[in-house]
């Protein structure tokens, strides 16, 4: 069999709007707009991500915090730049029961104006840093907007943010170097391959000194932005008082990061991998790694649900999360649902197989189907899930790669997007106004210059920033974006 992805690449967005109510993972009809309802099977992928997120910040030194959702209009003006980028998306409580409330609250958009104000009671020397925390939370974004589950919405339910403190500069870039591994785990574990990119002045986190951002190819060849670090050097201290007392006894403004993600990497899970039969889930993260499926025939002596049952029973010893599908339906009814899911494999026991001693196992990655012995089958199957995670991510970079094309003219880079889209490199004088005007030129976004800082760099001896013509200082990405 072969894998179709017709339908997954030329009408994702319907593909994918379907399978997030079909797949079970959230029900869109909430009488709120923008604001959805997790379902089972959503939640159990999301808290395996969560579940890898959590020991990430256990093995760093991170401890787990939770804060209100409610903010004090007071608190939430100390930065002023904070403010003009958040203000016109916020959503405001202003009477509690019949009284209006002396001071607004805000329902957080992120956390940063909530946090600091007890980060400077709580840091006072230079023993107390590097201050590590973080949290996942719902947050809250007036989105305007067409909505998106997962991927653009109002309530963020499953929001997760690192804040950092530390006593320099140079500490604060370690962190942010060590955000960037801890994502790169987790883009492994997820089987994502992802690019990294400065972004520009122009559309940096309001408040920050710089930003990073992660994004990953989607089928339509748009790029989603899965994660955000961001260095703040002082900015947000001075503002809210985060002083620390030094060795020699001065008092200093702390140094801060931030490194955020959210249910849009699940999005990206299910966009990335699936195809027109629907989710493919890496066996990392699957609820059920296995799916059993007992195919049994009039008159035959083999009891096929038995041996489902001992298979199922060795593979739970083994670690391995299994199901065994009993119910009295049709077994194509049943391959289509578990396809449908995203099951990374299948095993197909008849009667044959009993007397025989063997299982089919069918591959969701591939649909490939082979026949296999009884004994050592725990063995087969480990190795066999670590393959199918191993060939997912190795198409999604081969996706990935190819969507992404070197050009010197706005003519090429127009061509580029309306042949296939994607990410397009452009060199660049590093002017904003240069910047802005490919922006519009090109009717897309520009994420930024590649990151590492070097990458930035490489290959522009002698280009020229096709706008104003003088010699290029970076390659800059543009892409259109969800």
């Amino acid at each position: 069999m072969k894998v179709e992805r017709k339908k997954w690449s030329e009408e994702f967005s319907e593909w994918y709007n379907e399978l997030i109510e079909t797949a079970g993972i959230q029900d869109k009809r909430y009488p709120v707009k923008g604001m959805n309802i997790w379902l089972p099977y959503g939640l159990k992928i999301m808290r395996n991500i969560e579940r890898f997120i959590h020991a990430e910040m256990e093995r760093t030194g991170h401890g787990e915090v939770l804060f209100p959702a409610l903010i004090p209009e007071t608190e939430f003006q100390k930065e002023a730049e904070h403010i003009a980028g958040f203000e016109g998306e916020v959503f405001w409580v202003t009477h509690a029961g019949h009284d209006p409330l002396d001071i607004k609250l805000i329902l957080r958009p992120t956390s940063e104006t909530a946090m600091y104000s007890m980060f400077a009671l709580w840091i006072r020397s230079h023993a107390d840093l590097p201050f590590k925390i973080y949290q996942i939370v719902n947050t809250y974004r007036y989105e305007t907007k067409h909505t998106r589950p997962l991927i653009r919405v109002r309530e963020i339910s499953r929001f997760f943010e690192a804040h950092t403190a530390h006593d320099s500069f140079e500490d604060a870039e370690r962190q942010i170097k060590e955000d960037l591994e801890i994502f790169n785990n987790l883009a492994k574990f997820l089987a994502i391959p992802y690019i990294v990119s400065k972004r520009p002045e122009w559309d940096k986190f309001p408040g920050a000194y710089y930003s990073l951002g992660a994004e990953v190819m989607m089928p339509d060849g748009r790029t989603l932005q899965i994660g955000t670090m961001h260095n703040y050097r002082q900015n947000f201290a001075k503002a809210y008082e985060i002083l620390y007392e030094t060795e020699d006894g001065n008092h200093e403004y702390v140094h801060q990061t931030t490194f955020g993600m959210s249910e849009r990497l699940l999005a990206a899970v299910i966009a990335i991998h699936g195809d027109d039969r629907g989710m493919v889930l890496p066996p990392t993260i699957a609820p059920i790694q296995v799916v059993i499926v007992p195919i049994p025939k009039k008159d035959a002596e083999a009891d096929v649900f038995a041996y489902a049952r001992e298979i199922a029973d060795e593979l739970k010893a083994a670690g391995i999360r299994v199901h065994v599908d009993e119910r009295d339906i049709r077994p194509g009814r049943k391959f289509y649902d578990w396809e449908l899911k995203g099951v990374p494999l299948r095993i197909e026991v008849g009667p044959r197989d009993v007397e025989g001693r063997k299982a089919v196992l069918a591959r969701r990655d591939t649909l490939m189907k082979e026949t296999v012995e009884r004994e050592g089958l725990v063995e087969v199957i480990r190795k066999t899930l670590d393959e199918i995670h191993a060939n997912l991510y190795t198409r999604a970079e081969e996706f990935l790669r190819s969507h992404i094309k070197r050009v010197d003219t706005i003519e090429e880079a127009k061509a580029v997007f309306e042949d296939r889209r994607g990410v397009v490199e452009i060199p660049w004088c590093g002017e904003e106004e240069c910047g802005l005007k490919m922006e519009e030129e090109l009717d897309a976004k520009m994420l930024g210059t590649p990151y590492p800082e070097e990458k930035a760099k490489e290959g522009i001896e002698g280009k020229k920033c096709p706008i104003c013509g003088r010699g290029a200082k970076f390659i800059a990405r543009f892409a259109r974006t969800y």
